[in-house]
């Protein structure tokens, strides 16, 4: 019996020894999240020393966003060039994963951010009323001398049988201001949700003055100015100090490393665009593909194939002269003009409208030739390289006045509003010995700038008159293009399917709008190359 107990008492303790050399070896051999590997001191320990966020879970998806998983792909290679101008060449570019939206921009989405400009601005008065005036899609696109579409001037953005429609008569410059809001409204609901502001602030529309308003570069880096100043009047209880030798008037407020904060909604660039409109994932084989595909869909017809579907279209485009949308009755697509958002299968990757419907603007400044010139890791071109201006105080500045600009065809683009960070572009010494940049503003690099050919650095201007018409000027003018021209996107429901080919690419000035042309925002991805599933709000 005693032997027994002996023989158990060897056994506990080399089970004991057992159990320790394992803890040993986790904390020693094997990285823990709560122990620096650099220094083996504790991290977030309740007694002090390092904090930082060691169970980020990724980052979550923003309302209307999917996730589009990086890879590389031919950029161009278009198989048809009716137009005879070669301006897509074939270029194997990567493109990194991010997330774009599921559907164009509807009337709806868009008439939410013009109701919240015109509590807030437009009922201001004075100049704060243009910043609701700039943002009002121009209907009148839809004007034909020689066709009737009034019912679509007067009904098409606001009335709700338009409310799932892509909203149309954008430019460029208020597709981006639109994203812009979109940021802002989206990382205030999250910093609710967190309990870092007080439920319900975000709805609270008609007490918001202008320059009051939420703005997640104020409220990261100049967290005291964030809400005009007011920030203690909203801080929810996660803002509140947790200790009490903290000093009473000390908030918290999330930081960038706390991962909690979305990055901003965006124009997708030409690029990732295109990848995502391709949806190429359905023609893998193991590493490679096993062909070039003509549609975002497989195939080389606009019809279905399969057995409950055969036979309809799957976009929404002309199909011949005067011929909108097919034979009424089974032929028909159902849309002679622009069709609801999901009227249209979705490709491989779940998104909706990559062919047809409308084309979009996207980000990038328009230049007639892309080839092997062009950078094969996440091409863009219209880098504005730019920092936080700091005043005479040493603290960051923040803009006080409504910044709007009068565009050549008198109408107004939003700047800047108050309660912003004044950004400055970079200057000679930011760039100063940097192998991989010389400049602030990208446009040009490698395509007549002073750089690249001297002869002819201005090879891409053109002059405007006070009337808005393009003029000669002593030679100057070059070309039509410019640096205010960004690419268009995809085929339309004006365009014959030849336009549907993703690869197809077209300009307009930013300034100008077309009832053909819409648009969908994108968000970067911050992390590896593949998204941890977690649950929508």
């Amino acid at each position: 019996m005693i032997r027994k107990l002996q023989m158990k008492k060897h056994l506990n303790l080399l089970i004991s020894l057992f159990i320790a050399a394992i803890l040993s070896g986790c904390i020693f051999n094997k990285r823990s999240s709560n122990v620096s590997q650099g220094t083996g001191l504790e991290i977030n320990s309740v007694r002090g020393g390092f904090q930082y966020k060691t169970n980020y879970k990724g980052q979550e998806a923003g309302p209307g966003l999917l996730f589009i998983p990086g890879g590389t792909f031919v950029k161009g290679r278009v198989q048809d060039d009716v137009m005879r101008d070669w301006n897509n060449a074939p270029v194997r570019v990567q493109v990194r994963s991010f997330f774009m939206d599921e559907t164009e921009v509807t009337n709806l989405m868009y008439i939410e951010y013009l109701d919240w400009l015109e509590r807030v601005y437009k009922k201001a008065g004075g100049n704060f009323r243009n910043v609701y005036l700039a943002a009002i899609p121009d209907t009148m696109v839809w004007r034909s001398p020689l066709g009737f579409n009034e019912d679509m001037v007067n009904n098409y953005l606001r009335h709700p049988a338009f409310r799932d429609y892509p909203v149309v008569g954008v430019t460029w410059q208020q597709a981006t201001n639109y994203a812009k809001w979109r940021t802002e409204r989206v990382n205030e609901r999250l910093l609710e949700r967190e309990g870092y502001i007080e439920r319900g602030v975000s709805l609270q529309i008609d007490s918001i003055s202008p320059g009051s308003e939420f703005n997640t570069q104020t409220y990261l880096q100049a967290p005291g100015k964030v809400y005009g100043g007011a920030f203690e009047d909203k801080a929810g209880q996660n803002a509140q100090p947790r200790s009490r030798e903290v000093d009473s008037s000390a908030l918290n407020f999330v930081k960038r490393k706390d991962g909690l904060l979305l990055p901003e909604y965006r124009l997708p660039t030409e690029a990732e665009w295109e990848y995502a409109a391709l949806g190429l994932s359905e023609l893998r084989e193991y590493n490679s593909y096993r062909g070039k595909k003509k549609y975002p869909w497989s195939g080389a017809s606009t019809r279905s194939n399969e057995r409950k579907s055969e036979g309809d279209q799957l976009a929404n485009f002309k199909q011949g002269k005067g011929d909108y949308s097919g034979i009424s009755g089974w032929s028909s697509d159902n849309a002679d003009i622009t069709a609801p958002v999901r009227a249209f299968p979705p490709n491989d990757f779940g998104l909706y409208g990559m062919a047809g419907n409308v084309a979009e603007w996207v980000a990038d400044v328009y230049r007639p030739i892309v080839n092997n010139d062009i950078s094969d890791m996440s091409y863009y071109r219209g880098n504005l390289y730019a920092k936080p201006a700091i005043g005479p105080d040493g603290k960051t500045v923040i803009i006080d006045e409504v910044e709007l600009d009068t565009m050549p065809n008198n109408k107004l683009y939003i700047k800047a509003l108050p309660g912003e960070i004044k950004f400055t572009e970079i200057d000679a010494t930011d760039a100063q010995l940097r192998p991989n940049f010389d400049k602030a503003y990208n446009s040009d690099f490698m395509d007549g700038d002073n750089q690249s050919n001297p002869t002819d650095k201005n090879m891409y201007k053109f002059a405007v008159d006070k009337k808005g018409s393009v003029v000669a000027n002593k030679g100057d003018v070059k070309s039509l293009i410019s640096d205010q021209t960004r690419v268009v996107k995809g085929g339309s429901w004006k365009d014959r399917s030849y336009w549907l080919d993703p690869a197809q690419r077209r300009y307009l000035p930013e300034f100008m709008a077309a009832d053909f042309i819409g648009f969908r925002c994108a968000m970067s991805y911050l992390g590896e190359n593949k998204v941890k599933k977690r649950p929508r709000d």
